[in-house]
């Protein structure tokens, strides 16, 4: 993520890890890439999380990572200690910023890190629908054999097993994939775009998704710092919108220098509304559970 930032002359990056010099080394790595792919950006590495301080912008990927087997929901209690703790070192030291969640299980790391912040709600969210609409658009194409350029895919609710992908806003070049692709084909781009994150952490086995998380984080950070204003799905705190009330699921936000400018409500079928509810239901139990352990 910070690479893509870098490329994109977003602003200096600055690269926060726990393990002794290895955000200092990677930095380094990544600022001497600049002649080549000519851009300037810098980079650099610290392991004091204060070195945060005056930030716009903070990313955080803090917490362990999946391991095949393991589901999101299993990462809850090691994490939720780690937000915390990362949280305050962003009010002390960067009060100002607007923070993304990567963090999983990203529906209650985003409650987690917006309750103990303090911040607005416009300014704490989770990267989780610019990934899951990615992974559906990369589906897509595979399946239409077309370029990924001409698609723009659409997924809310919580980044697991219950998000819901939602083919009737799902074009390409304007037309929704239902016209394009058999329902049962769909079907199945939908289940695997739901089961994403596992096939890749089933391929690695040592890791989880990287690359695609990154640049999905990066576009977000790009709306933001740019003040471009595009309309990107992210995990956002409803307060009645879609029928929902202090939950954080995923739905069209538009993005800019504050953050969440504006929350778009899309007219979902009765299907899809159960759908998405069933998703609240699920983040729902994720935080039951999380309060259980605090």
């Amino acid at each position: 993520m910070g690479q893509r930032c870098a490329d994109r002359e977003l602003g200096d990056v600055l690269l926060i890890d726990i393990v002794e010099d290895m955000p200092q080394g990677k930095a380094l790595d990544m600022f001497e890439s600049s002649p080549v792919e000519r851009f300037d950006a810098r980079i650099n590495g610290s392991n004091n999380p204060a070195d945060v301080k005056d930030s716009d912008v903070v990313v955080v990927t803090s917490g362990i990572a999946r391991k095949p087997g393991m589901s999101r929901d299993d990462l809850l209690t090691t994490n939720a200690k780690i937000i915390q703790s990362v949280s305050d070192s962003i009010k002390e030291n960067a009060p100002n910023a607007i923070v993304i969640m990567i963090t999983n299980p990203l529906d209650v790391m985003s409650w987690v890190a917006h309750n103990r912040l303090g911040f607005g709600k416009n300014r704490v969210m989770g990267m989780a629908g610019v990934l899951d609409s990615a992974r559906m658009a990369s589906f897509v194409a595979t399946e239409l054999n077309c370029s990924v350029k001409d698609i723009s895919p659409m997924v809310l609710g919580g980044h697991g097993d219950t998000m819901v992908p939602l083919p009737r806003y799902t074009t390409v070049s304007g037309i929704p994939i239902t016209d394009l692709i058999p329902a049962d084909r769909i079907e199945a781009i939908n289940d695997r775009t739901r089961k994403g994150g596992a096939e890749i952490v089933g391929l690695l086995k040592t890791g989880s998704a990287y690359y695609a998380p990154g640049a999905s984080a990066a576009q977000m950070v790009e709306s933001i710092v740019k003040d471009q204003r595009r309309i990107l799905p992210t995990c956002a705190l409803l307060e009645g919108e879609y029928g929902l009330k202090d939950t954080w699921q995923g739905v069209p936000c538009m993005l800019g220098k504050n953050g969440i400018e504006r929350i778009i409500e899309l007219k979902l079928s009765d299907d899809e509304k159960k759908l998405l509810e069933a998703s609240n239901e699920q983040y729902v139990d994720r935080l039951t559970q999380e309060l259980q352990l605090i």
